[in-house]
């Protein structure tokens, strides 16, 4: 089987099946929930990932509503869809800030083809997690934002973790995007279980363009820096 074909897999077996989730918090399956997230993950898979190598792996917090929550592509959203990896999408299309530097992050390392042929992405939850704010709005939520929510969904990270690393993935080096609560987690999980020999933690996307955009450059030269290391 090709890394396409056990990801692919990976993907339709997604589902959670664990313990009730704190009340107010809902789980988001993209390839549950939206029509075109599995037709678009398996073209994407089989068009970067259609060999036998090893990757080493990225793990982020968990999939955003308008990345892959949409488009089954982790820190893919619609627009990077389209103009970086050529492939369909109908409907709106959405943006993601966190995407838009994971792609310039890409296109500075050389490219999408050179970079999936090395790099496997996805998140340490790799279903997402929404709430409804007071305004009636639903909102990205993070499995570590309530300690309720992360204690009741650690044994389905623990899973998932094992699954991504049955995948193919090189245990040496893990890449976490993350210098907070993702990092301080996926270490303490680490300790414990001894996924990987190290966890290499670099700032969460959405941090640096949130706070940090005109420092932009030195952060994507931090993560060349960290991905050439290995």
């Amino acid at each position: 089987m090709t890394f396409a074909d056990k990801v692919i897999n990976f993907n339709k077996q997604l589902e959670y099946t664990g313990p009730e989730l704190p009340a107010g918090i809902r789980i988001m399956n993209p390839f549950k929930e939206e029509e075109q997230a599995m037709r678009i993950s398996e073209e994407f898979y089989r068009k970067y990932y259609s060999d036998e190598n090893k990757r080493h792996i990225i793990l982020g917090i968990n999939p955003g509503r308008f990345g892959g929550g949409l488009t089954g592509i982790p820190f893919t959203d619609p627009k990077r869809l389209q103009s970086e990896c050529h492939i369909n999408y109908e409907g709106k299309i959405a943006h993601e800030p966190s995407s838009v530097y994971v792609y310039e992050v890409i296109n500075a390392y050389g490219g999408v083809e050179a970079f999936y042929k090395k790099i496997y992405i996805n998140s340490l939850s790799p279903l997402g997690f929404t709430t409804i704010d007071i305004k009636g709005k639903e909102k990205n939520y993070n499995y570590y934002d309530s300690k309720a929510l992360c204690t009741t969904v650690t044994p389905f990270i623990i899973d998932n973790i094992q699954k991504q690393i049955a995948l193919g993935v090189y245990t040496d080096t893990c890449f976490c995007f993350g210098t907070g609560q993702n990092e301080k987690f996926i270490k303490k999980l680490n300790d414990e279980h001894g996924f990987f020999n190290k966890i290499v933690a670099l700032e969460h996307p959405r941090f640096i363009m949130q706070y940090k955009s005109k420092s932009k450059q030195a952060y994507i030269d931090k993560y060349l820096q960290a991905f050439s290391e290995v």
